[in-house]
């Protein structure tokens, strides 16, 4: 069974259709790249998959089950975990705290006063596990905004793996970051366990070759092709459309 399905998707906004007919199959623990020009639907199908957006058609199918249309807090709760072109973290405050949050909301705790003693050590643990992971963990108490571009995007990861996901999808993770940043995301991301499934949207081509199982190319909302790296890679239509573009 897989682990995430798109099947029959579209989006229509007004009379531009966003998303034609997009069909994808995600296998438990594959990491899937999604490319393709600007304007091809790439974060559209990844608003849709998240339940930010609503199709105008298809389905969404989480492990068999169908999402297509549970909000997105409900599919996060089920497992579906993303993180955005621009980060939505809260800027004033700590790095610990900022995880923590994240940490008490999975377990439905919000802004509630943790009156369990023997829980509120469970959330620290288990938000000091996240930050050592993500390699945040010496940077604990600095504000968000002190932090380095690179850092905060680690840290946008660290939310995301605080509601525990099956499948995480991340929005451009490398986008603004400078070549030192973008090794480092790409050796964070790489290191994530292999249980964790990953849909990927990104411009950087060395990032999805080294990271993706798959890739799916979508051009004008449609799937124009779909396979392993080097399949894509040798693709003659993909190459007229963007990969000899992107790489001009």
């Amino acid at each position: 069974m897989s682990r995430l399905k798109a099947d029959g998707l579209r989006k229509h906004f007004g009379g531009i259709a966003a998303l034609v007919n997009v069909t994808l199959e995600v296998e438990p623990g594959e990491r899937r790249a999604i490319i393709g020009p600007n304007g091809a639907g790439k974060s559209t199908l990844l608003n849709v998959l998240a339940g930010d957006l609503p199709p105008t058609a298809g389905r969404v199918c989480l492990d068999g089950r169908e999402i297509t249309r549970l909000p997105a807090h409900d599919r996060a709760n089920l497992g579906l975990g993303r993180t955005f072109q621009r980060n939505n973290l809260f800027a004033g405050l700590s790095v610990f705290a900022n995880t923590r949050l994240a940490v008490q909301h999975r377990q439905g705790l919000g802004r509630e006063m943790l009156r369990d003693v023997r829980r509120f050590h469970a959330v620290t643990r288990e938000t000091e596990a996240i930050l050592e992971q993500v390699g945040l963990a010496e940077q604990r108490d600095r504000a968000v905004s002190t932090l380095a571009y690179g850092q905060q995007r680690a840290l946008e990861v660290a939310l995301a793996l605080a509601s525990k996901p099956k499948v995480l999808l991340l929005d451009e993770p490398t986008a603004g970051m400078s070549p030192a940043e973008t090794a480092e995301m790409v050796k964070f991301i790489g290191a994530l366990p292999r249980w964790l499934t990953m849909l990927i949207v990104e411009h950087d081509m060395d990032v999805v070759f080294t990271l993706a199982d798959r890739i799916t190319v979508l051009h004008f909302g449609e799937v124009l092709a779909e396979g392993a790296p080097e399949e894509v890679r040798a693709n003659t239509r993909v190459q007229e459309v963007y990969l000899g573009a992107s790489r001009a």
